[in-house]
């Protein structure tokens, strides 16, 4: 079957030492979350998401961020990859900075209602809040790369607008982003409103500055990255075994694996220079770790053979 609009190379955001841990009850070592980390570099993945420099009270799986960062830092396979780090303030970006981070991650929302309980603030304000960051970043050299949530849809508010979408990625690129990932949060997309949210989207955008992030929460995460695929979008979010999940959706189970959206990639002749085996290699060693069973299908039939 051929695709007309999918692009030949497809770069994938590996999410899991971030989005992925930090939603999980159980907070790992530092030697751990390193050693995770060290088995997804050798996958040949060339975006490795690390932590987050947030409240320790409020995120305490995150709570060794700058610690981590450094030790990652003196790794061999640091400066061939790139690991970008999420800031949530002015705080948190000079904790990063301190630490050595090149690369952050902005993050808002298309709901008002969804930031009120997120970050307890408007959408509005959570721009006011960057712009501080986005100021400092550009002033230092740091790449910053922006997180749409709930780009379909809000546990709160229900459906989104594409044109509140569209109006979230026009305020990102204005902070001076190279990327915005645009972020089904709770898993509520599908298709069919893929579809329609990107024909929209790619009359006001280019394509190769954007991303798409889909948890799998209802099963449609990687329909979604097919549809995705062929409207142009060449760039995904994803996590090892499909860590993860929101908070603010009961029964989410997480983003969506690294390994099915491979193996969909590689169905379709597609390069990722990323290799399957290894990246469900480094899933073992975390979903062990964090005592889970992986949601990945894909996973679930080779797990016994790694």
């Amino acid at each position: 079957m051929e695709y007309s609009g999918i692009k030949k190379n497809i770069k994938i955001v590996e999410v899991g030492p971030r989005d992925g841990l930090q939603n999980e009850s159980i907070s790992l070592s530092l030697r751990d979350k390193l050693a995770y980390i060290d088995l997804l570099a050798a996958t040949g993945l060339q975006t490795i998401e690390a932590t987050s420099f947030v409240r320790a009270d409020k995120i305490p799986q995150m709570a060794d961020a700058v610690d981590l960062f450094k030790k990652l830092s003196q790794k061999e396979y640091f400066n061939r990859i790139s690991f970008p780090c999420l800031v949530p303030n002015m705080k948190g970006y000079e904790q990063a900075s301190s630490a050595g981070v090149k690369e952050i991650s902005l993050f808002s929302a298309t709901s008002d209602a969804f930031t009120a309980k997120n970050i307890n603030c408007t959408v509005d304000e959570s721009f006011e809040r960057m712009q501080e960051v986005a100021d400092a970043a550009i002033k230092d050299g740091v790449k910053m790369r922006g997180y749409v949530s709930t780009a379909f849809g809000c546990p709160y508010a229900g459906e989104m607008s594409v044109d509140k979408l569209v109006h979230v990625i026009e305020r990102f690129f204005k902070l001076g982003v190279y990327e915005v990932s645009i972020g089904d949060t709770i898993g509520v997309a599908v298709p069919g409103q893929v579809d329609k949210y990107l024909s929209v989207i790619k009359k006001e955008f280019d394509l190769d500055k954007l991303a798409m992030h889909f948890h799998d929460t209802r099963g449609m995460a990687v329909a979604n990255c097919l549809v995705s695929l062929e409207h142009g979008i060449s760039v995904f979010d994803s996590s090892s075994g499909g860590l993860g999940g929101c908070p603010y959706a009961k029964g989410a189970t997480g983003n969506v694996a690294t390994e099915d959206i491979l193996y969909l990639f590689e169905s379709l002749g597609l390069e990722t220079g990323v290799n399957l085996e290894a990246v469900a290699r480094a899933s073992k060693f975390i979903l062990e770790k964090v005592q889970k069973n992986s949601p990945s299908k894909y996973y679930q039939t080779i797990e016994k053979k790694l």
